[in-house]
């Protein structure tokens, strides 16, 4: 009789290197807010735009920029504890402002800061969240990681410094 292992006590004892069972959860690449808002995100995205107190006065002044000729590209890192504080705030205000959905351009970056975006390695990302404003399709400014002032604020000030 020859000794055959067992494989039952192999399977056992592998272990994995990485464990990816958090990854997977990650959103990688352009992807549209409605991902946001289904779980797992929806967590944490849902209770920071509800709880967000935001600046009336900024929000008035923001409202008073027209959007025209203005577009928005949002990288972050849903993995990330500044990227789930910010971003549910950002698109509160975004709403507020009744930006358009259409003119709002989201990517997900691992915790690597990449992304399988074409365009991405041009963004020079270093920190997440970064919000990166647009006027007439040249950047006008960011806000990374966490506000100066306040994110309406600093949106107010990025947007009119231009003008």
């Amino acid at each position: 009789m020859t000794d055959t292992p067992d494989v039952a006590k192999q399977t056992e004892e592998i272990k994995p290197v990485i464990n990816f069972s958090e990854q997977s959860t990650w959103i990688l690449g352009y992807f549209s807010r409605d991902q946001l808002t289904r779980l797992p995100h929806s967590e944490w995205y849902l209770k920071g735009y509800d709880e967000y107190q935001f600046n009336t006065d900024a929000v008035n002044k923001l409202t008073d920029i027209s959007v025209d000729n203005i577009s928005i590209k949002i990288v972050l890192g849903t993995w990330c504890p500044d990227s789930r504080r910010e971003v549910p705030r950002f698109m509160r205000i975004l709403d507020i402002w009744k930006f358009p959905p259409g003119k709002v351009t989201l990517i997900g970056v691992d915790n690597a800061k990449l992304s399988p975006v074409g365009e991405y390695d041009k963004l020079n990302i270093e920190r997440v969240p970064t919000f990166i404003f647009y006027k007439n399709n040249i950047e006008s400014g960011r806000i990374i990681e966490n506000p100066v002032t306040s994110l309406e604020q600093d949106m107010v000030n990025i947007l009119i410094r231009n003008e």
